[in-house]
């Protein structure tokens, strides 16, 4: 019988929530998903400094001041990565807008465009490129106008039913509902609790999202991330996507047994509600004490970690002598 991993991508379309492209290679995945905090883990390793220096050589020989010298670095060495990444998936690779924008439209916009024009430049079509975005309202009308472009957008910090529904509305391409964050705050609120991988509150979330989503007949593709253990991905075993770490996917094709589809075919109803509002959205937002906690903690630490990275490589340029 086949591991469970072979057994999921049956079911799912298997995505590496990585950088690492040895992990990719091992575990074979249709799609890649980056992030400031995993090009941040790759970059760290060591495995990508001829990268780094061709980059900076490259920013080095152009006439800009320091700060726009550091984000064009940022900007060039993550879609460099993300060539890399693409050599090795058959599908998609998501790239992330810089997080300090989640609240700016017009900047999301711009900086999208900035990085599928890199990405062009490569000889990488858009169709192989998925632009992040937080799920902010400015996130959400940022990727609205994007997708008219033929920019197709990745939602990410998805903690709750109404931004889910607010991007299908907004004719997102792809969500990543987050599933062990929200499991993370319910803990922390309730020790004593304990939930079993089926009852989660982090997996009731996205199986409501699913099933919302195919009932009302809209094409958004539902990516259940943010995993803290293989059952939570068992119990999602059906959902359209699954964005799974290395430490994961390993345990997954290290262990048997049969897995049965938890996510299945529902019937349309033919109705859609009119859609949400700016005020309802915020609204009901402010009412979800934890998706508001989670996605300002998520924006936060994902700047946190875009910082760091821009830091390394200002101490990179500054150790250089520029090109003249």
């Amino acid at each position: 019988m086949p591991n469970l991993l072979e057994q999921l991508k049956q079911r799912s379309i298997v995505v590496a929530d990585t950088g690492d492209i040895s992990a990719i290679q091992q575990f074979s995945p249709q799609d890649a998903t980056t992030n400031p905090s995993l090009i941040l883990k790759a970059v760290q390793s060591g495995q990508y400094d001829d990268l780094i220096d061709a980059t900076l050589e490259r920013v080095l020989s152009e006439s800009v001041i320091e700060t726009d010298m550091i984000e064009s670095a940022s900007d060039e060495l993550i879609v460099a990565m993300g060539c890399i990444i693409l050599q090795h998936v058959p599908g998609r690779v998501s790239t992330e807008v810089n997080a300090r924008l989640s609240f700016d439209q017009e900047g999301s916009i711009e900086k999208a465009r900035k990085l599928i024009a890199l990405y062009e430049k490569a000889g990488i079509p858009r169709q192989r490129i998925l632009i992040k975005l937080a799920a902010t309202w400015e996130g959400i009308r940022a990727a609205e106008i994007l997708e008219k472009e033929g920019i197709q957008c990745n939602l990410t910090l998805i903690f709750s039913f109404v931004q889910g529904r607010a991007c299908a509305e907004a004719g997102v391409y792809l969500i990543s509902p987050f599933v062990g964050r929200i499991l993370d705050w319910y803990r922390k609120q309730t020790p004593d609790t304990a939930f079993s991988p089926e009852q989660e509150p982090g997996v009731l979330s996205v199986r409501k999202i699913y099933e919302y989503f195919r009932r009302q007949e809209y094409p958004t593709i539902v990516m259940g991330s943010s995993f803290r253990n293989t059952g939570e991905i068992l119990a999602l075993a059906g959902c359209d996507r699954l964005t799974v770490s290395p430490a994961l996917l390993q345990e997954l094709t290290e262990s048997d047994g049969k897995l049965e589809q938890a996510l299945v075919p529902i019937n349309p109803d033919g109705h859609r509600p009119d859609p949400l509002s700016e005020s309802e959205f915020r609204w009901l937002m402010n009412e979800d004490a934890m998706a508001t906690e989670k996605l300002a903690e998520g924006i936060r630490g994902v700047e946190q970690d875009q910082v760091r990275l821009e830091t390394l490589l200002k101490e990179r340029i500054s150790q250089r002598e520029p090109v003249l």
